[in-house]
């Protein structure tokens, strides 16, 4: 039992640290494949006798060699896919421009209360102390208005700017979007419309940045970063959920 006990306490915390968002109301792609890879690891390890054994016993029909060489080969696949997604992303997440010919294009994210969700301040933060450092630079504020938010994602960012001391004329908003493909696409015509910078500083999360690149770059936008911060113990989920949406997106967007 004493050899089972690391990896237990490895598996066991993984499924904590996935399972943690839900208790703040976050439930997505990202913590259900965490949670569910964490407890089938947790039953491996808890029952490595008979697992071994079932392995063992699959393994010597012909049928059997073949699936769990295809299995083998599906998550070696995976996990090299991962990691280098992974790498792309902690790359993409903080890449300023060398100048200020740029426009700094904020995404959307909750509105709770007609305030910004915490994750959304932070992208806020962010593209406040750049703003603020770069006094010429103009910003797109770019999100709708879902169901339940009472006013829309853009009308509370540039609201949040505007108090902390950003010029109001500094902010255009866009606040028909509901994805990020329509914020990026909207806030192009923005830009367009306005005679600003056709080169675009994005404020978004991390995690979020390669992505917004991808998309950013498909729409011909010429793409810089800046990334909020996001709390530490988010990060693994919405990792996980983002590696699925970058796949989907290289395989159907």
């Amino acid at each position: 039992m004493s050899l089972k006990i690391i990896p237990f306490i490895l598996f066991l915390g993984l499924f904590l640290l996935f399972a943690a968002p839900v208790a703040m109301g976050i439930i997505n792609l990202g913590n259900g494949v965490g949670m569910a890879l964490s407890a089938v690891m947790i039953l491996i390890v808890l029952f490595w006798g008979k697992f071994t054994g079932a392995v063992g016993k699959c393994w010597d029909k012909p049928l059997g060699k073949i699936v769990l060489s295809l299995l083998g080969l599906a998550a070696a696949a995976a996990i090299v896919l991962a990691v280098v997604i992974s790498v792309f992303m902690i790359r993409e997440a903080n890449d300023p421009p060398k100048d200020e010919n740029t426009t700094v294009v904020v995404l959307g994210c909750k509105v709770k209360n007609g305030a910004p969700s915490l994750m959304l301040k932070r992208r806020l933060d962010a593209a406040y102390g750049y703003l603020s450092e770069h006094e010429s630079v103009c910003a797109v504020v770019s999100g709708g208005q879902g169901s339940d938010e009472a006013v829309s994602e853009a009308q509370c960012m540039r609201d949040y700017l505007v108090s902390r001391g950003i010029s109001p004329d500094r902010i255009f908003m866009e606040d028909k979007s509901v994805n990020t493909e329509e914020n990026l696409r909207f806030s192009k015509a923005v830009i367009s419309e306005n005679g600003l910078p056709g080169r675009i500083t994005l404020v978004t999360d991390n995690f979020h940045q390669y992505r917004a690149e991808l998309i950013a770059n498909s729409n011909g936008i010429e793409a810089y970063n800046i990334s909020g911060k996001t709390s530490w113990y988010l990060l693994p989920t919405y990792g996980v959920r983002e590696w699925f949406g970058i796949v989907y997106y290289k395989l159907f967007g």
